[in-house]
């Protein structure tokens, strides 16, 4: 029976530590991988690590991260600790309180707890950035501490300190020489507590960082439109410097034991400054890797850009600063909404990419200026396919970044063209393709599919046209078993794990160019023509240096570097036409060449009401999708 039970535990040890530890063997093997997919290896390489080393703005997130972890490590421990130690000698009823005050940060949601510090913030008019980022974390790691080392002084003999004094001690003396050793075990795991804490938050620093500042979980939620793989490599460097602190912390000790007291004494004295040492040497030598900029005209400026995640080529922004003198500070969002909440809350940003709908709504509640022309020299550089659009037809606010449509992606060995010439959208209700198409999550393209597949246009403002598209969406997702996604599409379709999806002609350039066997298909009921474009906010700081990134970004040498990493067409058209060219790196790929002049193609026109509308009725379909599974 004993046997029978130690087999099962073992077995369950195990299965226990398959579960933990294989994500991260798995994420381990696929930062070496050599291509750009997250789920098939396709040989041995070190390129994301190069892409890691190179990215300034992942080596800012790195240093970031464990920046505030060690800082809000040492400060949270020695405050908590001599919190811990001073209850000790307080009245049972104030420990009482206390205690039920240190618990409640801990059961606290962190939403709520990331709401209180950003209210507090703003109400005293505290300017967000690594500051504020660090209090927060200070405050929430100190309970922590708390916690770990009070039981520790619970089993303390309460005379130990006097019995020291007695014999000469000073208060000091019998605090440091005589508690503190005593309760180190508990003040090392409430050290360790607070350090994982402060490396593992997202919520909390989401909401109380700005200007630029973000750890490692805000720069991989960020990354909206496609999940870079040198995050792989970055995740890995992160489990060795953790787990060289670790080994340095917990196995050292062990051999240190069997020395003489006075070695042993030693060696623990100076073991945590060791491992801090070390662990700020990897750091450290990690950063060293960068070099410094020597340009001239901009010198020590700063331009504030807010884009989206992984819409930037690799090195364009070191390009630039080289060039000008001056220091960019990119911070990223997921959706134009997002976008629009800080710019109307009054956050100052010098550049922003709005979507075409979103700049029309900025346009019209006045929160853009407009551009100066005599200091844009790129307009004749760009496509006349992506000017003068409807959301700002003579171009007064806005210069065009990246373009494209929204077709159907589909596995040429499953899926027979014909049928998507015959049907177009519709091909989304042919029961032949049941549980093998993509959704995209996107409540404005859902229902412009519908729409469109309808015969009408994806503007309307007519609400049983609207009702229409609902039914039509409603009997897609409870027919067909669609999978709704976000950018899970990207990866999963170079891999043929569906047959058909709605997607992003950009997307679907980088999917067939990953899987010769996928193909890409504009129906002939229409698309949303769409569009991204730079501009400059009312409240900018620093205008001309936004009108100068503007210029650089337009110009041949950012477009190319622009598009040919992100894989969306370019607004300037000499790029355009040699990354789809002859030699280019989107040759023979028709979504990277957008269709143009298509009279049933639209632009999107914002509408409050018609947005709201449509934003309930897609929560309903979503709802629908769910209860069909």
């Amino acid at each position: 029976m004993k046997k029978k039970k130690r087999t099962f535990g073992s077995i369950l040890m195990i299965l226990m530590i398959i579960f933990f530890y294989l994500p991260i063997l798995y994420m381990i093997i696929f930062s070496f991988n050599d291509g750009k997919s997250l789920t098939a290896f396709t040989g041995f390489s070190l390129r994301w690590y190069k892409h890691m080393l190179d990215s300034r703005d992942m080596m800012e997130a790195l240093y970031t991260t464990f920046g505030v972890a060690i800082l809000a490590t040492i400060i949270s421990t020695v405050v908590g600790t001599i919190t811990a130690i001073g209850l000790s000698k307080s009245k049972k009823i104030i420990r009482d309180v206390v205690d039920q005050i240190n618990n409640l940060p801990m059961m606290n949601p962190d939403i709520v707890t990331a709401i209180g510090f950003m209210l507090l913030f703003v109400t005293f008019r505290v300017e967000k950035g690594y500051a504020t980022m660090l209090l927060a974390h200070i405050a929430f790691c100190i309970p922590y501490v708390m916690l770990s080392v009070m039981p520790k002084i619970r089993s303390l003999d309460k005379n130990l300190a006097d019995a020291a004094m007695d014999m000469g001690a000073t208060p000091w003396q019998a605090l440091t020489k005589v508690i503190v050793p005593q309760i180190t075990p508990g003040i090392i795991s409430g050290a360790l507590i607070a350090f994982t804490m402060s490396v593992d938050d997202f919520i909390i620093s989401y909401f109380v960082t700005g200007r630029g500042i973000k750890n490692l979980s805000i720069m991989v939620y960020t990354m909206s439109k496609r999940v870079n793989p040198s995050i792989n490599a970055i995740s890995t460097l992160v489990v060795v410097i953790i787990t060289i602190a670790l080994v340095l912390l917990n196995v050292i000790p062990i051999f240190a034991k069997k020395k003489e007291m006075l070695s042993g004494n030693r060696r623990r004295k100076v073991l945590v400054p060791v491992a801090a040492i070390v662990t700020i040497a990897l750091l450290g030598g990690v950063f060293y890797y960068h070099g410094g900029s020597s340009a001239r005209p901009f010198e020590g400026q700063t331009l504030h850009i807010y884009n989206w995640g992984e819409y930037t080529g690799e090195n364009i922004i070191s390009d630039f600063e080289e060039e000008t003198g001056a220091k960019v500070v990119m911070e990223n969002f997921d959706s134009n909404e997002q976008m629009y909440i800080k710019v109307a809350n009054g956050e100052s940003f010098d550049l922003l990419v709005p979507s075409d709908y979103m700049i029309q709504r900025l346009i019209e509640e006045d929160y853009l200026q407009k551009l100066d022309k005599s200091k844009l020299d790129c307009m004749d550089k760009l496509a006349d396919y992506v000017k003068g659009l409807p959301y700002d037809p003579d171009n007064e606010y806005s210069v065009p970044y990246f373009w494209g449509t929204v077709g159907i992606v589909y596995d040429k060995t499953k899926v027979d063209l014909a049928d998507l010439e015959k049907e177009g959208y519709n091909i989304f209700l042919d029961e032949k393709y049941k549980g093998d198409i993509y959704l995209y999550d996107s409540e404005r393209d859902s229902f412009m599919m519908a729409l469109k597949a309808l015969g009408y246009s994806m503007n309307t403002e007519n609400e049983s046209e609207i009702q229409e598209a609902y039914d039509w969406l409603v009997q897609c997702v409870q027919t067909m078993k669609p999978e709704i996604v976000t950018d899970e599409i990207i990866d999963n379709m170079a891999q043929g794990r569906k047959a058909l999806g709605l997607i992003y002609s950009g997307d679907a350039a980088y999917v067939m160019s990953e899987n010769e066997d996928m193909g890409f298909y504009l129906p002939t009921e229409g698309t949303n023509l769409w569009s991204d474009a730079m501009v400059i906010p009312k409240n900018a700081k620093n205008p001309e240096l936004a009108h100068a990134y503007i210029n650089f970004a337009s110009d041949y040498e950012g477009a190319y570097d622009n598009s040919s990493y992100v894989g969306y067409t370019s607004a300037n058209k000499e790029v355009m036409e040699d990354l789809y060219g002859e030699g280019g790196e989107y040759e023979g790929i028709d979504a990277y060449m957008p269709r143009v002049g298509y009279e049933k193609d639209e632009v999107f026109v914002y509408n409050e009401d018609t947005k709201k509308i449509i934003s309930n009725l897609w929560s309903k379909v979503k709802i629908a999708a769910s209860n069909a599974k």
